[in-house]
């Protein structure tokens, strides 16, 4: 299925009698955001959009879904907030097709005409692309797929792109910088784009944890892919000994912390927010690193 056969997937949302058990159940799927994961999900999802200031009014917003679990919930919430919010916005649903299998682009399809996502699909060949790549696949690969959805929200005269990162992609990224990359630093949740002039990053997920998208997924019983690449199935199909990852590695070390004390996780996340200049030995701004020892003798006098 090519663009233009997917362009438009919609449905009707109508309430009466003489709804279909189809309309019913988008409906259902609708309420329980605004009502069960009110506090969850919702509260926290316009939270983020408040405190970090992401949807302005006059925005138009490529919402990009990739058929997981976080970025059809994040459609789904930003469908809610036209519905219920005051901001004088638009959105478009972009879909890239990097290559994916036909099992799974069919999934992502038949979700979004489940979920009454009326999405615009492109086509892309970074799986071909990135196949051959040994040392750091997904590295490129999220790279490359940035890049594209980029090149295309702004062919669709968007000046945003929403992507479905969440609170646990948050706490987890600040500890694997600091543990295989030496260095402290957080995803933030918007960035202006360095390669599209006037275009942004935005990551309206960012306060919420992904055992609260799970819990939604799971009661309305929904089943979504997961990360979809050659490489992941060759992962997969690999001996048990060979499927860790240092993503995987932190999140396995972070559950353990917070099993013995919850609120490490919360820690982690503020400590980005807490940064004391006057206690630490260097830090980079704009590029240029700065060393204590450069104003540490004025401090003295």
């Amino acid at each position: 299925m090519n663009q233009t056969d997917a362009d438009n997937i919609k449905g009707k949302n109508l309430e009466g009698p003489g709804e279909t058990q189809e309309e019913k159940r988008v409906r259902e799927i609708e309420r329980s955001i605004i009502k069960k994961f009110r506090k969850t999900v919702w509260r926290r999802f316009t939270k983020a959009l408040n405190d970090y200031e992401l949807v302005k009014d006059g925005d138009r917003i490529a919402v990009c879904i990739s058929g997981g679990k976080d970025s059809m919930l994040m459609a789904k919430l930003f469908q809610e907030l036209a519905r219920h919010g005051k901001k004088n916005f638009e959105v478009v649903f972009l879909v890239m097709n990097p290559g994916y299998n036909e099992r799974n682009y069919r999934l992502i399809l038949e979700n979004a005409k489940l979920l009454n996502i009326p999405i615009t699909v492109f086509e892309s060949d970074i799986f071909n692309i990135v196949a051959s790549e040994e040392s750091s696949p997904c590295y490129l690969c999220a790279r490359m797929r940035r890049g594209h959805l980029y090149s295309k929200a702004k062919e669709l005269g968007c000046n945003k792109i929403a992507l479905g990162h969440h609170y646990d992609d948050v706490i987890e990224t600040i500890l694997m910088g600091m543990l295989y990359g030496a260095q402290v630093q957080t995803m933030m949740p918007k960035l202006h784009s360095t390669n599209f002039e006037g275009m942004e990053l935005i990551r309206p997920m960012y306060l919420i944890r992904e055992e609260d998208i799970i819990h939604w997924a799971d009661y309305n019983q929904l089943h979504f892919i997961r990360c979809a690449c050659r490489f992941t199935e060759r992962v997969a199909a690999a001996p048990e000994e060979d499927k860790g990852s240092k993503r995987a590695e932190v999140k396995e070390l972070i559950r353990q912390l917070a099993s013995r004390d919850p609120v490490i996780e919360f820690n982690i996340f503020k400590s980005v927010e807490n940064v004391n200049l006057n206690t630490v030995i260097a830090y980079k701004k704009d590029g240029v690193k700065h060393h204590f020892l450069e104003t540490y003798d004025q401090a003295g006098r």
